[in-house]
Formats: structure tokens, C-alpha cells, sequence
């Protein structure tokens, strides 16, 4: 097993570097991926002092200035997503949860858009306001949803959707009458409905990086509980595990991570459902692989999915959700109507 892990954790780095030196390479000026190699590694201590600089200030500057900190933000969101989308899957035991279909990740920005509309983002606990705000409205959403569909001690798998997209319909609702109401935040409130990355300097990476990797740590160090549940809640106290106890605080901490990435980038669906499932296909659903592995995979598909919202209508940008949307929609279907023809087979 840990063969296997160090082979598809080197393979996902792998390509995970080479995604990053792609994606901030790309744009109205186009840089070779050598030079901006040789640009971040002259950052570094240690090895930098090899590298002699032999590019001009401007090309520097368009990679440490502009691009990469949207493409590392980039990655971090899509990280925090899929782990979360992950850790939902694997506790809830259903392969179409995570946290945007469920309506977590639009009651947080319920939270966001909140504080927005009042400017009270730095008032509680400066830079950390937003996406603890952002969690208590994301749980509170969780906490809703689950009861919905709660039915004689079960959350099936119809009622569960359903009772996402009520909530996401009436917390939308919600975004928009708050975006009626406001004249100097409406364009701030607009983006958090429909996601972006633009303008985002290094001060949100720094927000957002240590709920990714404690919530990522946390999650990765309950992957064997994760597999027990996957046999069944049943099956799983038999083995004495707190069940109850393990699937309230691995929803906390994926509800956090949801709510910490919706605080930076507004609401981006679909990536914590794509990027597990397909993992799951690929490896299998061990999550002592599947988590790590969407943590890598799910910065991968936000880069690719970031670079093409600001490339593919330039100078105009596409919404970041609107793009995941594109794929993650039709890819919801799919596994909507396998689902069906399960349940058809199984009668």
C-alpha cells in the first residue's frame, strides 16, 4: 500500500508542477515554462543562489506578482473542494454529495454576502471574520439539509439531493435580495455568487492555507475510519468506532475547509464532486489513496478550469464557477442516471 501511495502521490505532484508552470506561463504575455522555473527556484534558500538571472524584471514580475498567486490560490480552493468533497462521499456513503450540491457552500456565501452587504468582513476577528462567519452559516445550512431529508432514521439518496437544491434555491434567494438592496456592494456580492479568482493577491492565499492543511491532516488521519464506514454504519461500530462522533467532526472540519474556500473565491460548484468520483474510478475507493490524492487532483482541475475562465473569451473572463459548472452539471447527470439504472437493477 504505501508503494502504491508513493507512486500515485509522486505522479500527482508531478503533474501538479507541471500544471503550475503551464498555467502561470499562459496569458496575453506567454513565458516559457524554463524561465519560470528558474524564476521560482531563485526564490528559494539554498538552491537559488545557482541560478544566475537572466530574464528581465518585467517577466518576474508578471510571474510573481500577477499570476502566480491567483494560480496558487487557484490550487489551494480546488485542494480544499475535493477534500471536502471527499470526506462528504465517504461519511454520508453517497457518491453525489459534497458540499455544493448540498447547499453548504451557499449558505456560507449567505454568511460572506452578509458581511459584505453590512462591511463588517474585518470585524470580529480581522481577516479570519469572513470565513468563520461563512462555517457557522455553512453548518447551519448542513444542519437543515440532513434534517430534510432525514426519513425513519435514513437520508436517501433522492431526499438528500432534494432537500440540497431547496436550500440552494432559498439561500439564493437570499444573495439576490441582498444584491436588490446594496448599491456600493453589489458587484462584490455578484462575484460570490458566481466565482473568480481575479484580483486575489498573496493575503487570501495566507488565509486559506492553514484551514486547507489542517483540515487536509485531519482527513488524511482518519482515512481508515472513513473505509470502515464505507461497509456500512453497522458494520463499522462493530469494530468499536465512534460512529456518530466521527461522521460530526469530519463534517465540521470538510464544512470549514468549504466555508474557508467560499470566503476567498465565492461559490464554485462541482469541483468536490467531480475530482473524487473520478479519482474513485481510477484507484478505487481506498481513502487512504482517494483523499490525498483529491487534494492534489482538485488544485489540478481548478488551475486547468481557472486558465481557461481568463483565456478561452480574452480580455473578457469567464466566471470560475460558470466553468466547473460546464463540466460538473452534465457530469451530475451521468451519475444521477447510474444511479437510477442501480436501483432499477437491484429490484
Amino acid at each position: 500500500m504505501s508503494k502504491k501511495l508513493a507512486a500515485s502521490l509522486g505522479v500527482g505532484i508531478l503533474l501538479l508542477v507541471l500544471t503550475l508552470l503551464i498555467c502561470v506561463g499562459v496569458g496575453s504575455v506567454s513565458l516559457p515554462l524554463g524561465e519560470i522555473a528558474r524564476i521560482l527556484l531563485h526564490k528559494l534558500p539554498l538552491i537559488g543562489q545557482w541560478i544566475t538571472p537572466d530574464w528581465d524584471n518585467a517577466s518576474e514580475k508578471i510571474v510573481l506578482e500577477v499570476r502566480l498567486p491567483r494560480v496558487v490560490l487557484g490550487l489551494l480552493v480546488g485542494s480544499s473542494l475535493a477534500a471536502a468533497g471527499a470526506a462528504f462521499q465517504g461519511v454520508l456513503r453517497n457518491p453525489l454529495a459534497d458540499p455544493f450540491t448540498l447547499g453548504v457552500s451557499s449558505g456560507a456565501s449567505v454568511g460572506a454576502a452578509v458581511l459584505i452587504f453590512f462591511g463588517w468582513q474585518y470585524s470580529l476577528a480581522g481577516i479570519f471574520t469572513l470565513p468563520l462567519v461563512a462555517f457557522a452559516s455553512g453548518i447551519a445550512t448542513l444542519w437543515i439539509v440532513m434534517r430534510l431529508a432525514r426519513e425513519r432514521g435514513k437520508i436517501p439518496t433522492e431526499s438528500l439531493i432534494l432537500s440540497g437544491v431547496v436550500m440552494q434555491a432559498f439561500l439564493g434567494a437570499i444573495v439576490s435580495f441582498l444584491t436588490t438592496l446594496s448599491n456600493k456592494t453589489v458587484n462584490e456580492i455578484l462575484y460570490w455568487t458566481m466565482g473568480g479568482l481575479s484580483l486575489r493577491g498573496w493575503s487570501y492565499t495566507a488565509i486559506l492555507f492553514p484551514y486547507l492543511l489542517l483540515g487536509a491532516l485531519f482527513l488524511w488521519s482518519r482515512t481508515r475510519r472513513l473505509n470502515l464506514l464505507a461497509l456500512g454504519e453497522r458494520q463499522a461500530a462493530h469494530t468499536g468506532l465512534d460512529v456518530e462522533r466521527t461522521k460530526l467532526t469530519m463534517l465540521l472540519v470538510a464544512t470549514l475547509m468549504t466555508a474557508a474556500a467560499v470566503s476567498v473565491s465565492g461559490v464554485i460548484g462541482f469541483v468536490g464532486l467531480v475530482v473524487p468520483h473520478m479519482l474513485r474510478l481510477i484507484i478505487g475507493p481506498d481513502y487512504r489513496l482517494l483523499l490525498p490524492l483529491s487534494v492534489l487532483g482538485g488544485g489540478i482541475f481548478m488551475m486547468w478550469s481557472d486558465l481557461a475562465a481568463r483565456t478561452l473569451l480574452a480580455p473578457t473572463e469567464i466566471p470560475l464557477g460558470v466553468v466547473t459548472a460546464f463540466v460538473g452539471a452534465p457530469f451530475f447527470a451521468y451519475l444521477l442516471y447510474c444511479n437510477k439504472k442501480r436501483r432499477e437493477a437491484a429490484a
